[in-house]
């Protein structure tokens, strides 16, 4: 296996190797239909990295990507599965793009939102619909005794 290179982005100029050694790999048997080849076959890869103890990531870049990919780690281990294919070394090969990618999405500064006022158009909606609201609650209303 061989090391695994996320191309330049933010957050990573240069781009980010992931060491070989680095890298964790397990297969098994895919889901799904196969015909005879199914059961005999580990088609489905499980590929992960440790983001706490790689040195792939500066400690901005570890502290970033723990921040950003916290809903996708299990402890600081970050792990895709690729199960897309029959042949094992094309889900290998898929495995390894969305690990990358997810690598550089991980690094990547946030983007500042840019702050904006709502349009002329969108204030008159919104009152307008305001008032068709309140009018509809006002004929639910139980008639007075007038």
């Amino acid at each position: 296996m061989d090391d695994l290179q996320v191309p330049p982005g933010p957050g990573a100029p240069r781009g980010l190797v992931v060491p070989a050694a680095e890298l964790h790999e397990q297969f098994s048997r895919s889901s799904g239909p196969g015909g005879q080849h199914v059961n005999t076959a580990d088609s489905k890869v499980q590929l992960s990295v440790d983001l706490a103890t790689t040195s792939a990531l500066d400690d901005a870049q570890r502290a970033r990507a723990l921040r950003q990919l916290a809903a996708r780690l299990a402890g600081t281990v970050l792990q895709v599965s690729a199960e897309d294919h029959r042949s094992q070394m094309r889900n290998r090969t898929i495995a390894r793009e969305r690990l990358a990618h997810l690598l550089r999405e991980g690094v990547a500064p946030p983007v500042p939102r840019r702050p904006t006022k709502p349009t002329r158009g969108s204030k008159r909606r919104r009152l307008q619909a305001k008032k068709r609201r309140s009018e509809i609650k006002q004929t639910r209303r139980r008639p007075s005794g007038e």
